[in-house]
């Protein structure tokens, strides 16, 4: 079964790979390098107030949520098996992906912005919602909806479970039943407390767990420095090499590095446009550069810290796959404290995305319905399908997350490439308030055009 699921990942994974590189270079270039050229305020609206009330989501709690899901398994586990399979050169797609996907993550964002609903307390909104508003598609947005629900509320927590179980179980001894089922209640406690809850739980989370995996990855690369060059020319040499052309491994290269780079930052995949949508900020394209900015965090700083740890311990090739080969490299650099202190990061990464992905399928079980019984069902649903990562091996969960992942990232890119006209006229918008001085606001009677399926924005 597994091996039929690979040939559809590699035929599927043809055609993802085909349009996210095209759009990526397309978004580019049309928002004239949006994600180089406003570097400085997406820095500026990260470190500054929110436009907040007591009740309200600010940007950057939203942006924390996005960076949780983001900073997860898949810039430990998910960057060394990309260079298992790979090879070194794997990095230099994952950094490509990371320079151009941002343009993507910084569209899909704003229309997330742009075309979300009013909650009760707070906002919400994402590909289904753009689809049915923007492009007026409802069966398009309810398949989007059943697919976010699928790949992060079932089979990306099926992999981050895996990933937490197994590095506690490595570690510490503890059993894999005993550590499931704690994992399963911890769960509880934060998911049923909704979005509020998890808002907090990750903007405090996020920060501790980034700057402490920075720190130590930093710690690697300092003591190793004269090593540095060798290791980014294995990089380039990998990415290019006359070696992996005529080894047949070239094509295996990039599609591990862009496959891995998609599941590490989901620039493209329609998933952190539903934590994009929650804040209250002034402008949709504000939030749009929070999203980009967030990729460069994932991919260009995370995922290469990884990458630093593994090549400059010369262990790529032993091997060792996932968090396996993390935990080892990073061994071989600091003792013995590095197995136990890839487990506590492992924790904080796996912990925050199993909160964040719930929330993603949480909101599009509510666009599909407002039953409270089945958000309570899904709410158990989601607790037992950690639980029962016990059972399933590291390349089964890889392989379900590659198949949803790609069906996912086709789907929302068809919807994110038309609607993009409407992101040029703010992104315009916005840059010509900047240039007369003005901190940018957006109203929708800008955009007379569609006025009447925005909801927001008065």
């Amino acid at each position: 079964m597994i091996n039929i699921i690979n040939e559809i990942n590699d035929y599927l994974w043809v055609i993802v790979i085909v349009l996210l590189i095209g759009s990526a270079i397309y978004f580019t270039i049309r928002s004239r390098g949006v994600q180089f050229r406003n570097m400085r305020d997406a820095i500026r609206i990260t470190l500054g107030k929110d436009t907040k009330t007591k009740h309200q989501i600010g940007s950057f709690q939203a942006f924390a949520v996005s960076l949780a899901c983001r900073i997860g398994t898949g810039n430990l586990a998910g960057v060394a098996s990309a260079i298992f399979i790979g090879g070194p050169g794997a990095v230099f797609w994952m950094w490509i992906m990371a320079l151009f996907g941002a343009a993507t993550a910084f569209v899909e964002a704003t229309l997330a912005q742009l075309y979300k609903r009013k909650g009760t307390d707070s906002f919400y909104g994402g590909p289904a919602y753009y689809m049915t508003h923007g492009l007026h598609r409802k069966w398009m947005g309810i398949l989007v909806a059943i697919l976010l629900t699928i790949t992060f509320g079932m089979a990306n927590q099926l992999l981050q479970s895996n990933t937490l179980i197994s590095a506690l179980n490595d570690a510490l001894g503890c059993d894999k039943v005993i550590i499931g089922l704690v994992l399963m209640v911890m769960t509880f406690l934060i998911i049923f407390g909704g979005i509020h809850r998890i808002a907090r739980f990750t903007s405090l989370c996020v920060p501790i767990m980034a700057i402490g995996y920075l720190t130590i990855a930093l710690y690697v690369i300092l003591i190793n420095i004269g090593e540095l060059p060798k290791v980014l020319k294995l990089i380039f040499d990998g990415a290019f090499g006359i070696q992996q052309v005529a080894g047949g491994l070239f094509g295996a290269t990039i599609m591990q590095g862009i496959k891995r780079g998609l599941f590490s930052n989901e620039a493209g995949e329609g998933s952190a446009p539903n934590a994009a949508a929650i804040a209250n900020t002034s402008h949709p394209i504000k939030q749009g550069m929070l999203q980009a900015f967030g990729v460069f965090v994932d991919t260009l700083v995370v995922c290469t810290c990884t990458a630093m740890i593994i090549l400059l311990s010369g262990l790529y090739n032993c091997g060792d796959d996932g968090i396996l080969l993390t935990s080892n490299a990073l061994q071989t650099e600091i003792g013995p404290v590095g197995k136990y202190f890839i487990t506590a990061a492992i924790f904080l990464f796996a912990y925050s995305t199993i909160i964040s992905n719930y929330f993603y399928g949480e909101t599009n079980i509510r666009y599909i319905t407002q039953s409270k019984k089945i958000l309570f069902a899904f709410r158990i649903i989601s607790g037992l399908i950690l639980f029962s990562a016990v059972w399933v091996t590291l390349q089964e969960a890889w392989s379900l997350v590659d198949i949803m992942m790609g069906c996912l990232t086709i789907c929302n890119l068809a919807a994110i490439i038309p609607l993009s006209k409407y992101v040029w006229k703010l992104l315009d918008d916005y840059r010509e308030q900047k240039k007369a001085g003005k901190e940018p606001t957006f109203h929708k009677s800008q955009m007379p055009d569609i006025q009447s399926d925005i909801e927001c924005w008065e």
